[in-house]
């Protein structure tokens, strides 16, 4: 997927850093230096740059000694999906069975399975 810059839409550093580590960008080149048909130098460069969260999701290895066991990559690990509020990725579960803690935003699921959402009038998405 090409990333196209509209004219009408101006994006900060900010915007582009988190589209980059949400999507992820990978970098592979082979160099290779050969005089006659003879390599003399060979260069694989292979790099990574993403969050945790998706390095997590699509299986990119990590450096041996990794600790997996840490808050940050339990939170990585956990499935997110965006509100459709407010945008924001929280986890899925929060978000179907409760309510985005961002924008309050309540699924039909959520409001159905709680009578106190019913009766405080509170819209759905």
């Amino acid at each position: 997927m090409a990333m196209q810059a509209n004219r009408d839409e101006l994006s900060t550093l900010a915007d582009v850093i988190d589209r980059v580590l949400d999507k992820g960008l990978v970098i592979n080149a082979d160099i290779c230096v050969s005089v006659a048909g003879v390599e003399l130098l060979g260069i694989k460069i292979r790099a990574a740059l993403a969050s945790f969260e998706t390095a997590a999701r699509y299986g990119l290895d990590f450096p041996g000694g990794t600790n997996y066991e840490t808050a940050a990559w339990k939170e990585a690990l956990t499935g997110k999906e965006a509100c459709p509020q407010c945008g924001k990725r929280v986890p899925a579960n929060e978000l179907l069975n409760e309510m985005c803690p961002w924008c309050g935003w309540i699924s039909a699921r959520a409001s159905k399975a709680s009578p106190i959402a019913e009766a405080a009038g509170i819209m759905t998405g």
